[in-house]
């Protein structure tokens, strides 16, 4: 089944803290991985930060927001206990827990608000995305920033698609020193641009001793690129007894192409437009930084006396 959102969980984690005992986040976890069935994937599948399991986030957000309702308290840092409101809810025998649900409670509308507010501030597109609250502001964030990095991906390749040849040869180069590769930035354009001899664009130092060297082949094109033009390449590489080669292009390679370049040796590693587009963010290649927000939780090691 499909992981549930934190608004499914809600209803089970309040009736798995129904014995009135504390429990910790990691035992509601587990528990509930067992109540929704979840296969190992689903349990281990991670937020597009990749530091925290999905399924783990929903159960922590549904505890907060059920402490904001008072249905559920922290007797003390990481654990936490049914209320006496909490275990009324129960008698009730309801089907579901929800956010409206909570908003009866006026503990609970003094924490929501202040999330209202903050909505109005999200691009409409993504804020009608998010209207039934069946993500949690962690997903919501991250959400977010992954389509606006897509979008900007995008608009960078349309970009470097607009110069010439030789400005994008200096691109490949500059994203390459970046990641560790070349030296100097003045050794690698030296060693990149004066060759274009026998399918190759150019040499750069593996390292920064120049122990050993990667041959590359950088094409501008539009259209998928196949195995012909690989097979191209290896012939050259072998030409000149080298064992490792980048082929770096502003378009993509076609499923014929990828799997030739898996199995082959000489080594070859393949940049699509995408993939490139994505290295010039992470490196700040061509894109500069316009504001940061910063995501900030207690330091529990403040609040230790001494």
């Amino acid at each position: 089944m499909p992981i549930p959102d934190f608004e499914s969980v809600m209803l089970p984690l309040l009736q798995f803290a129904s014995d009135e005992r504390e429990h910790s986040l990691k035992e509601a976890v587990n528990a509930l991985h067992n109540e929704f069935g979840l296969t190992d994937e689903e349990q281990k599948t991670l937020l597009p930060c990749g530091k925290q399991p999905v399924f783990r986030n929903r159960v922590s957000w549904a505890c907060t927001y059920m402490k904001k309702a008072v249905l559920l308290y922290s007797p003390r840092h990481g654990y936490f206990r049914i209320t006496e409101r909490g275990s009324d809810v129960l008698k009730q025998n309801r089907k579901t827990i929800d956010t409206k649900f909570l908003e009866q409670y006026p503990e609970f509308m003094e924490f929501k608000p202040r999330q209202g507010k903050d909505r109005k501030k999200i691009e409409p597109s993504i804020r009608r995305e998010y209207s039934q609250d069946e993500f949690t502001p962690d997903e919501i964030l991250e959400s977010t920033y992954v389509r606006m990095q897509e979008s900007l991906a995008s608009e960078l390749l349309a970009k470097v698609n607009e110069y010439s040849p030789a400005f994008f040869e200096y691109l490949v180069v500059e994203v390459l020193v970046k990641m560790g590769y070349g030296g100097s930035r003045i050794e690698a354009g030296k060693a990149v641009g004066g060759s274009g001899d026998k399918g190759i664009d150019g040499i750069i130092n593996q390292d920064r001793l120049g122990l050993d060297v990667i041959y590359i082949q950088a094409k501008r094109w539009q259209e998928p690129i196949g195995s012909p033009e690989i097979h191209k390449f290896v012939g050259a590489l072998q030409g000149q007894n080298a064992n490792r080669g980048i082929f770096i292009t502003t378009s993509s390679f076609t499923r014929e192409a990828e799997n030739y370049a898996a199995k082959i040796n000489p080594k070859i590693v393949l940049i699509s437009g995408k993939q490139l587009s994505q290295l010039m963010i992470e490196y700040n290649v061509g894109v500069k930084t316009i504001t940061v927000y910063e995501t900030k939780k207690i330091d529990i090691d403040y609040f230790i006396e001494s």
